[in-house]
């Protein structure tokens, strides 16, 4: 790309156009269709939802116990437990590998990106506090 296309790029707001279509492409790629068939399906299955209600009400009830001192090693237990029970679901499992797979996809893409810039894309556009 010569100075003038990037600069033609910069100035007429290129650079978001840019953005928009690789946007695009990253919704076409297979593993974001296949995570947002998974995700749909997970959904759509009510043995799964239940788990994941009854999971989060848990890790809730869990992280309140452990601010005030009353969590038990037991009580641990129990909660991965039910991740346990939770991800072995095969709806839930096709789920997290398929999360798993888009998002190495994505850490690919964001190297990609952040090589040439010398950032880390993701990171930087992922928020602004670091603890770094």
């Amino acid at each position: 790309m010569s100075i003038d296309s990037e600069a033609a790029i910069a100035d007429e707001g290129g650079v978001e156009a840019l953005a928009s279509q690789l946007g695009a492409a990253i919704a076409d790629l297979p593993e974001h269709e296949r995570f947002r068939e998974a995700e749909a399906a997970v959904e759509a299955d009510a043995d799964a939802q239940e788990l994941i209600s009854e999971f989060e009400q848990q890790r809730e009830a869990f992280a309140l116990a452990r601010q005030t001192g009353d969590a038990t090693q037991d009580d641990m237990r129990e909660l991965q437990e039910l991740q346990q029970e939770l991800h072995s679901l095969p709806v839930m499992a096709e789920y997290l590998e398929a999360k798993e797979a888009l998002t190495g996809r994505l850490e690919g893409l964001n190297r990609a990106i952040s090589e040439p810039i010398a950032v880390d894309f993701g990171g930087e556009a992922g928020g602004c506090c670091h603890d770094e």
